[in-house]
Order: C-alpha cells, then structure tokens, then sequence
C-alpha cells in the first residue's frame, strides 16, 4: 500500500540520520570520553527503558485522538533536534545524556504509532510482507546512515560535530516528508475475527492471546544483547582500527535489507511463531560465534556475526508487529503494540544492563556465556508459551487450515 511505501521512505530518511549517530556513539562514549561497559550498558539500558515508557503515552495519544501521523511527526522531530543536542554538550556527560534520552523519547514515541498505520492500512493476510517492505527501506537507511558517519570522520579527522550537523540536517528531511506524504487518517481492513466493542487504554492486555506473545517477546528480549556490545566484541577480538569500527554495522544491515522481504512473505504463508523462533536461534549462532577459537583471517568470524545478526532482524522485528496486530482492535491498536514494544524493550534495558555489569565483573568471555545459557531458558519458553494460532485463523499449511476455527474468549 502507499501508506507503507510512504513510510518506508520517511524511516529510510530517518535511519540514515540516526544510525550515523549510532555508528559512533559506542566509540565516542567508551573509546572518546572513557566509559566503561558497565557505564554504557547502564546509559544505553536506561534511555531505552524510558523511551519504552513513553512509548506507552505515544500508542495512547495516537488510539485516543486518531491522530497516529501526529504523534509519530512529534517523534520524529525530537530525534532530529537531538543531534543538536549531541553537538552544544560537547564532552558533558549531563548534556550527552540528555541530549539521548531525547532521541529514545523520539523514537518511543513515534515507533506504535507508525506500525499501526502499517497494519491498518494492508490486508491481515499480507502484513509480514507489508512490514518486510517497511523494514527493508528502514534497513537500507541503516546501510547508508554509517557509511556516510565513516565518510564524515575520515574527511574530518574524526570529527565528531560534523556527523552530528548532518544527522540533524537529514533527519529534519525525514519529518518533512512525512507532513507531505503519509496520509493522516486510514481505514481499517477488514479484521480475519468480529471487532470488539471499543476497549479502554491498553485494553489489549485483557486478550490471553495477547498476553502470551507479550510474555514470550520480553522473556526473549531479557536475553538480548545489544547490538553495541555485539560491535565492541567484534573490534575487541579483531583489534579493529577506530575509524573502521562505524562500518561493523553495514554487515548486518545488508543481510537484513536481503531477507527483510522474503522472511515477510514466508512468515504471511507458514505462520509467524516459527520464524520469530528461528531468529533467535541466529542471535545464539552470533553469541556461539564470538566465543569460538577462530584463528585465520578477520572475515571468518566478522561475516558469520554480522549476517546471523542481520538473520535474527529480519526475522524477528516486523515479523512480531505482524504476529500481534491482527490480535488487537483497530481503535486500540497503536496501544497495544506499543504495550508489546515496551515490554520487549524494558527487557532489554535488563539485559543491556546486566551485560555491562557482568562484562565489567567478569570479563567479556564469561558474559557471553551467560547470554547464551539465558537465551536458551528464553527459546524454551518463548516456544511454549507463543501461541500457534493468535488471530483464529490457521496459516496455510498448519493443521484445521481448511475449516477455521472458532476464536476462544
């Protein structure tokens, strides 16, 4: 649909303003200013926590009032003024860290919003490629973002305000074309089950359905490491040169940008729980893969990282936005997958924070085989309690697909 196509390309805009902050931001706080992990992972923890919050007030606002093209503008624009933020504190932590929890509450706030106009705006039966799609020209922004952060520092010499000048400047273009582009009002298709009388806030926690993929997405999210620590393991063991370490990411948005599609569509023909599964088992091929003995060349073990990473996201991010909104109501539906997000992410503001805690205690090794043991109590539990049939109606190629069945209470 347009809507989709449209906000495709305003997350496209947008991500190449972020992700070139993001590039360098584990490199200017832990290499630059000297922060330790267990600093960062506390920062990185907390502002994403609190974004998740908000999150909770963007998905409301935007159910209450109808206004999801408001709300997600207002997110939007405060992630780019953030980037200005970064350049007047210059090495100021109290400045730094406002200037981030800003963006995080830019984000939390737009995220809902945005990915419910992707699902009331495309057929039920088509949302894993709808969100495939978004997700690809999202990713493509997350190639372009650091390769133009790498460029930036190099012709520079690393400096820093430079990148922060044109995030702000692209990210700015991002808002602008969702004022001229994104439509403000959608129509709801038609649900796969009858419609529920309209629910009060969050009212999506009453669905046991619901609840289920809620539980299962933050106990997998509590054992999820954050892609910047995946980054410092990688320039840790590889003894990466600093000015190459913004390109870590490229890897596995590439891979993301190849399979955000087709694990869309294979997730629309054979159901949504498998896929979501099968891409953590990639995050725990990444987490095996950095604590192998591999000896020989650097690429061996950064290619086998960055594409089980770029596996695990594609088949994951939208694939759960598009397993629960046909669950949720159209006049709630921003809620509650901002009910969802929010769980997934103060989950994995614990498991950022832990891991910087037992990396600092511990050392990296050890740390990473915790992650392990814990992702695999959370793939154990996820496969439990994720239901096979959340919307009512059997995928193709699942057991009662030619006779519906009858949506429990």
């Amino acid at each position: 649909p347009g809507t989709v196509l449209a906000l495709g390309t305003v997350s496209l805009v947008t991500d190449i303003s972020s992700e070139m902050v993001t590039a360098v931001l584990p490199l200017y706080l832990v290499l630059g200013l000297g922060l330790s992990p267990l600093q960062f992972g506390f920062l990185d923890g907390l502002f994403n926590g609190a974004a998740a919050v908000v999150r909770l007030l963007g998905g409301y606002a935007a159910d209450r009032g109808r206004g999801h093209k408001r709300v997600a503008g207002l997110g939007y624009a405060l992630s780019a003024l953030s980037r200005i933020g970064l350049l007047l504190a210059g090495g100021a932590t109290a400045g730094i860290a406002a200037a981030l929890a800003t963006d995080r509450v830019g984000k939390g706030i737009r995220t809902a919003p945005r990915d419910a106009l992707i699902t009331l705006s495309s057929p039920p039966e088509t949302l894993g490629r709808s969100f495939g799609v978004h997700r690809a020209m999202d990713t493509t922004g997350a190639l372009l973002g650091p390769l133009a952060a790498f460029a930036l520092l190099w012709a520079t010499a690393d400096a820093y305000d430079a990148v922060f000048v044109v995030s702000f400047c692209v990210g700015l273009l991002g808002v602008l074309l969702l004022v001229l582009y994104v439509p403000g009002h959608q129509p709801a298709p038609l649900p796969p089950i009858p419609a529920p009388r309209r629910r009060k806030a969050f009212g999506a926690l009453r669905d046991p359905a619901f609840r289920r993929i809620l539980a299962a997405a933050s106990l997998l999210g509590a054992a999820t490491v954050g892609d910047a620590f995946v980054y410092l393991l990688l320039q840790r063991r590889l003894d990466l040169p600093v000015s190459w370490f913004p390109l870590l990411p490229l890897g596995a948005a590439a891979c993301y940008l190849l399979l955000a599609v087709p694990a869309g569509r294979i997730a629309d023909r054979v159901g949504r729980r498998l896929p979501f599964l099968y891409g953590h088992l990639a995050l725990l091929g990444v987490y095996a893969t950095l604590l192998a003995p591999v000896g020989g060349p650097a690429l061996l073990l950064l290619v086998p990282v960055l594409a089980l990473l770029g596996v695990f996201y594609a088949t994951t991010d939208g694939v759960l936005m598009a397993l629960a909104g046909p669950v949720l109501p159209a006049d709630g539906r921003a809620g509650g997958l901002a009910v969802l997000q929010t769980g997934q992410a103060l989950a994995r503001m614990l498991a950022a924070a832990g891991f910087g805690a037992a990396w600092t205690l511990w050392g990296p090794g050890p740390a990473l085989w915790a992650a392990v043991s814990a992702l695999l109590v959370a793939l154990t539990g996820g496969w439990a309690l994720l239901p096979r049939n959340p919307s009512g109606t059997p995928a193709p190629g699942e057991p009662g697909a030619q006779i519906p069945e009858r949506r429990t209470a």
